[in-house]
């Protein structure tokens, strides 16, 4: 990342956007996107993905 904080603001809108989620929501879900821990089924993540990476966020989808 080249602002964290810029990235973490985008992402966030993404999230409460795409996901129809209120700000504590996205706060939670915006923890689970940064660790690793955030899943769903394939299509669902990577529809998310795709967002991200079209808001300017660097995302990809890894299968555990």
């Amino acid at each position: 990342m080249t602002d964290p904080s810029a990235e973490r603001v985008t992402l966030m809108r993404v999230l409460r956007a795409e996901l129809g989620i209120g700000l504590p929501d996205a706060k939670a879900a915006l923890g689970q996107v940064l660790a690793g821990a955030y899943s769903g089924t394939l299509p669902e993540v990577e529809y998310l993905a795709r967002k991200l990476r079209r808001a300017g966020v660097s995302a990809v989808v890894a299968r555990p």
